[in-house]
């Protein structure tokens, strides 16, 4: 049994409980048949023993409370400050290729458009990576308040509250709306 074990067990005598035995003891109070009053007081030193005990393995419970307390606090301090680090990771090749396409000083403007289309393509995917979704509905989408906002409302021959046009792409993060899709929508008949 190792050494926690034994301390936190039951049936364990700490030093300030062996000394209430001893003291117990030498002031005579040894259980006999014949004395009543010995019996109680060797009961009364038994539970001071154990009581003490107890008391010892209160003590340490609330002190492994505490250290688990302050660990797990440690730890949401720590999740909290790197929370970002594996969505910047993912982010700086898209710096890179932007800081490389920006030193090329002769581009001419096909080789630009080329390059800006590569760079949005690895922001995309390194949004993608962290769970940032596109919400870009299609045209006859039914209107989704929790995805889209209705920035107008125009007349048309589809079904009224139906997507006409996306002015703005929406986003989400893990499945919670980061940002919801601009559109424009039918009106009602």
């Amino acid at each position: 049994m190792s050494e926690t074990q034994s301390q936190n067990s039951p049936n364990t005598v700490t030093p300030a409980a062996e000394a209430l035995a001893a003291a117990a003891a030498a002031m005579g109070n040894e259980p006999s048949a014949q004395d009543p009053l010995a019996d109680v007081h060797a009961e009364l030193a038994n539970l001071k023993v154990e009581n003490a005990g107890l008391a010892d393995q209160v003590l340490r419970a609330h002190a492994d409370v505490q250290n688990a307390r302050r660990r797990a606090d440690e730890d949401i301090s720590k999740a909290r400050k790197f929370a970002v680090e594996g969505f910047a990771d993912s982010l700086l090749p898209v710096v890179d290729s932007l800081e490389a396409g920006l030193a090329i000083q002769s581009a001419t403007s096909e080789q630009i458009r080329e390059g800006a289309q590569a760079t949005l393509r690895q922001l995309k995917s390194a949004l993608e990576r962290n769970k940032v979704l596109e919400i870009n509905p299609e045209a006859g989408t039914k209107f989704d308040p929790h995805q889209h906002q209705a920035i107008s409302v125009v007349p048309a021959q589809q079904e009224a509250n139906t997507v006409v046009t996306v002015l703005q792409k929406g986003y989400l993060i893990a499945e919670r709306v980061l940002r919801p899709a601009l559109v424009t929508v039918t009106a009602p008949k």
